[in-house]
């Protein structure tokens, strides 16, 4: 049977990253925790097993209404870019901790790009819809509707 809690799930999944994903001391790994009402990151060598640097909405200068929304992360993410650039690091491994890249851990890792981690990476810019297709087609069907009665 599978496992339905999902803290086991999330952590076998963030097992499962961290074999891959290894910061050393020339790129770091940028981890990510989200709770319900927070969201943390830092900036850790491996090697080391140092914390570089960290940000997290707990911090009274990143405080908001909420910390734990789409807007917080963007914060979040911004301040530690900064932060690891002022201590020279501008290259990072993104480590999503087990979390869907979506939503909140998606905004964070765009907005330190945006920020200036990792410049190489291109930020995903939106995609504009084109709504104008849709009602041509109905009026179409419309014209087909009268023309059989």
């Amino acid at each position: 049977m599978a496992n339905t809690n999902r803290a086991e799930v999330r952590s076998a999944i963030h097992s499962r990253i961290r074999r891959k994903v290894k910061g050393n001391t020339e790129r770091p790994r940028l981890a990510i925790y989200r709770s319900l009402n927070h969201i943390y990151a830092q900036v850790i060598d491996d090697r080391l097993g140092q914390t570089l640097v960290s940000a997290s909405t707990t911090e009274k200068d990143l405080r908001g209404n909420s910390g734990g929304n789409l807007d917080a992360a963007r914060r979040v993410g911004q301040v530690i870019a900064e932060r690891a650039l002022s201590k020279g690091i501008e290259q990072v491994v993104f480590d999503r901790g087990g979390y869907l890249y979506h939503g909140r851990v998606k905004a964070l890792t765009d907005a330190a790009r945006a920020a200036g981690l990792n410049k190489n990476e291109a930020v995903a810019e939106p995609e504009a819809e084109e709504p104008a297709a849709a009602p041509q087609e109905s009026t179409e069907k419309k014209s087909k509707k009268k023309k059989q009665e």
